[in-house]
């Protein structure tokens, strides 16, 4: 409420004519005698008070009008009376603006409300931009003060001016959520086969510009997609030829298509102009509208074929350019096992003979360190004689030091070589306690002994320069190199032409996609980690580069284009404008898969206003990257694309509870998944997840067609489902030779099951061998280069691909493992309580490795007799008694 009038008249008498003074909530009057005299707006300026040794009050548009008689506290009264009628007078601009804006805000909320119109994020934007901008005079007064001058709608007026519009907007858009669910509920009971879930009909009608669904498996994503776009329709918000699906591969994209037909025919929608389509269709036909010609994808981008071209285009340049073939299979031979960290280096090999962990060296020997490996191998292939770990020519042995055993010895040139390990700051890993010292004692006994020595560090042999320095020593002693790749090995096995053309192009799919060129890739190089600026580095981009033009050339020779160009060039011509946006709803499907290419291909759809996008994916399901897919552009959603909610899709049509929750803890447990708490919309109870362990891996055939032979005996009549997922396609050697003819039995790799389902689940080869699960095959250190967000979480991609094996299983999982070669996720599970013992094992449950709580304890036979080893040996060497524990 504004302040009532107040009137000051003198306090005691005076002789002269009497005076009052009336302040009123617009003005003032001034009465002398039977003389009045009305102030308002900027006239107010003309009444004061002013304090001498009695309060005097001055109005200086009435001369000689000096009123006097006020006290001290009344002549202060009057004065903050004048300052809030001049409060109140400043703000009548602001009041009238405001007032009027709020009633703008109150029309456009109330008739959004009234239509059901879900108040977009660039709506409520462009309504917070319109907000008038407060006057000095309210920027610095008090609100509690206001609150004492002025009436209620001039409050709220004001308070509209600071207030949280976007919380009255997201209230409005709640109230308007639930108005349409309940009036349309028989929509959401109807379009789809099944009856949307709250979950699900709520992602239909959040209609904002930009909205990302995060859908666990199994969750009814495609639903979501479908149901939205006839919403769309139904409600007049988009017309159908405005409505564009993009999903990853052709099957999707026919499914969605066949799913539009047939629901919005249901429904008595208009389908018409409706478009579900793959990303590099429809990349192709931007590109045609914007150059007017469509190009054509080369014929051997799939199946597998990319990587046969890319090896044909290896061996061409292995053939044409010597400097080629010397630095591929340089690093193919020595650099390909990557290690960019001697601290985190793992034994791979036992050498039962010395009784020694270590690396499996090509000549059969096993040596202590990566960096002594390279040495090896490099010696082996350039015919060098060598010893390693040869007693030193003198006797040295004291009471502090055992006797002297250098790292290698070349007998032809009576040379010594000491490999020290020493990092790129010239210091050992700071674990390596007293190595220093002993560094030193080795360096003086050549000294004072006038042995030759030749030394290294690891930090110059991964950089390979190490290597060119080794050889002009060695030639300086005598030694004579005579580098042949081919010399026939005992040894451990050379990584393989196929492995590393995989890497490259892997690498490639990654550069294409995110637009980079060589000088990007320099100055990543220049800006990234000390332990990536190497040598090694360096030549890997030589090579890359090399195959880069010449895979180049090979399209434009044939006029061809690979997926990353059409999907560049379209993402291009959308930004740039050169093809204008012919849709204001997009749907993007499998987010979690999209490329850098893709994410920019669907944000240059999104220019201008009024348009849409709904993108579904699970992060958990993240199994892509090989193929370029940058997770980044699902977990920063808002950096791509801009501002809006993110809603859960957390109820699962497919997996029991059991199977649910195995899967989501499993995953979760790195912290850069997005949270999910999955519930499971199954009432029976499925039979979870369980465990068998056999003896060796030549059991698990013939332990699968067990199992098949009691799941058939279990479900008679039924002929239910059954997938065997492998890691690796040579997992289909694990296949039983006959299978129970009640049961559908199929065997598909991880990866293309993604999207399919079956009644029941088998994993056969959940072990620790280089193709196992998780496999060995380590992400080299390069990919950081061309990837924007590259996980360290150990295992991160494996822990996925995991995921989406188990959540495959609409009834139950069985994982297979063989005794002494458990997965590491293997041991997880068990340690976690999150797997049944499946078969006589259930009796003897296996017990964690109690050094380093990884490995699981398996009997082992040694010169002694039985005992209990860990299944990391030999990166653990624990031991202990087979009487203290159940093996298993």
């Amino acid at each position: 409420m504004p302040p009532p009038n107040r009137s000051f008249t003198p306090t005691w008498h005076l002789p002269g004519r009497p005076w009052s003074v009336l302040v009123r909530e617009q003005d003032v009057v001034v009465t002398r005698g039977a003389t009045q005299q009305v102030l308002a707006g900027p006239s107010l300026s003309a009444i004061s008070v002013r304090s001498r040794v009695l309060p005097v009050v001055q109005v200086t548009t009435s001369p000689g009008a000096r009123l006097r008689g006020l006290t001290p506290g009344h002549a202060r009264a009057l004065t903050e009376a004048l300052r809030r009628l001049r409060l109140r007078v400043d703000l009548r601009h602001d009041i009238d603006v405001a007032d009027a804006w709020r009633q703008h805000v109150d029309q456009w909320l109330t008739a959004a409300l009234e239509h059901r119109r879900w108040v977009t994020h660039e709506q409520r934007e462009a309504l917070v931009s319109s907000r008038p901008s407060p006057s000095a005079a309210l920027r610095s007064a008090e609100w509690h003060e206001l609150v004492e001058i002025l009436a209620v709608p001039q409050l709220q007026a004001l308070r509209l001016l600071s207030d949280d519009l976007r919380g009255r907007v997201d209230a409005t858009n709640e109230r308007i959520l639930e108005l349409e669910l309940r009036e349309r509920a028989d929509f959401f009971t109807r379009i789809e086969k099944s009856p949307l879930t709250q979950e699900q009909a709520r992602a239909v009608v959040t209609f904002d510009n930009r909205v990302q669904v995060v859908a666990a498996a199994g969750s009814g994503k495609t639903s979501v997609m479908v149901a939205r776009a006839a919403y769309a329709v139904h409600r007049g918000l988009v017309a159908p030829d405005r409505i564009l699906l993009l999903a990853f591969n052709k099957a999707a994209a026919e499914e969605l298509e066949q799913r539009v037909r047939a629901r919005f025919a249901a429904a008595g929608l208009p389908h018409e102009g409706i478009r579900a389509t793959t990303f590099h269709a429809f990349g192709l036909d931007v590109i045609a509208q914007a150059t007017g010609k469509k190009p054509r994808p080369a014929p051997w981008l799939e199946g597998g074929q990319d990587l046969e071209m890319l090896l044909r285009i290896v061996d061409e340049l292995r053939d044409s350019s010597p400097a080629f073939r010397a630095r591929w299979d340089l690093f193919r031979l020595l650099f390909a096992r990557a290690s960019d960290d001697q601290a985190a280096e793992e034994p791979d090999h036992w050498d039962p003979a010395a009784r020694r962990a270590g690396f499996h060296t090509a000549r059969g020997e096993t040596v202590r360190s990566h960096g002594e490996r390279i040495i090896a191998d490099w010696l082996f292939l350039n015919g060098v004689e060598y010893e390693y770990e040869k007693a030193y020519c003198h006797d040295v042995a004291d009471r502090e030091h055992s006797q002297y055993r250098p790292d290698f010895y070349y007998p032809a040139v009576d040379v010594w070589h000491e490999h020290w390990a020493l990092g790129h700051d010239g210091r050992p890993p700071a674990e390596f306690a007293g190595y220093a010292d002993s560094m030193r004692w080795k360096q003086q006994l050549h000294q004072s002994h006038g042995t030759r020595l030749v030394e290294t560090t690891w930090a110059e042999i991964v950089d390979v320069t190490g290597l060119e320095s080794l050889a002009k020593q060695l030639t300086s002693y005598g030694v004579e190199l005579d580098w042949n790749p081919d010399r026939p090995r005992a040894g451990a096995p050379a990584v393989k032409h196929e492995e590393l053309v995989r890497l490259v192009r892997t690498f490639m799919a990654h550069v294409k996609g995110a637009g980079l060129t060589r000088a990007a890739l320099d100055a990543r190089l220049a800006a990234g980690p000390e332990r990536l600026r190497t040598q090694r580095t360096r030549l890997f981009l030589d090579l890359y580069w090399d195959l880069h033009a010449a895979w180049e050339q090979r399209l434009r020779a044939e006029h061809f284009v690979d997926f990353e160009d059409m999907l560049v060039q379209a993402a291009d011509a959308l930004e740039a404008g050169v093809v204008p946006s012919d849709y204001d709803l997009v749907m993007v499907d499998e987010l979690q898969d999209a490329s850098q290419a893709r994410a920019r291909l669907v944000r240059g759809l999104l220019r201008g206003p009024g348009k849409h996008l709904l993108a579904v994916g699970d992060d958990w399901q993240g199994i892509n990257r090989f193929a370029g897919a940058d997770l980044s552009v699902m977990t920063s959603f808002a950096d791509w694309f801009g501002e809006g909610p993110t809603l859960r899709l957390q109820t699962t049509f497919r997996s029991p509870q059991a199977v649910t929750d195995v899967a989501g803890r499993f995953v979760a447990k790195n912290p850069r998944q997005l949270r999910k708490d999955v519930v499971s919309a199954q009432r029976a109870a499925g039979g979870g997840v369980s465990l068998l362990r056999v003896p060796t891996a030549a059991s698990v055939p013939g332990a699968i067609a067990r199992h098949l032979e009691e799941l058939a005996g279990r479900v008679a009549g039924e002929r239910p489902t059954v997938d065997v997922l492998g890691r690796y396609h040579a997992d289909a050697k694990l296949m039983p030779s006959r299978v129970p003819r009640e049961l559908d039995v199929r065997f598909r790799t991880v990866h293309s099951a993604k999207g399919l389902e079956a009644d029941y689940v088998v994993v056969p080869n959940l072990t620790n061998a280089q193709l196992g699960f998780p496999s060995r095959i380590v992400d080299d250190p390069v990919l950081r280069l061309a990837m924007a967000d590259p996980d360290d979480y150990p295992h991160a991609e494996e822990r996925r691909l995991f995921y989406v094996a188990l959540t495959r299983a609409r009834r139950e999982v069985l994982l297979i493992t063989v005794v002494g070669s458990e997965s590491p996720f293997v041991t997880e599970l068990l340690n976690d309580g999150a797997v049944t013992l499946h078969g006589e094992a259930a009796a003897t449950p296996p017990v964690t490795c109690p050094s380093c709580s990884q490995g699981l304890l398996v009997p082992r036979t040694g010169r002694y007799g039985e005992f209990l080893g860990c299944n990391r040996f030999p990166r653990c060497r624990h031991t202990g008694k087979a009487t203290t524990a159940a093996a298993g």
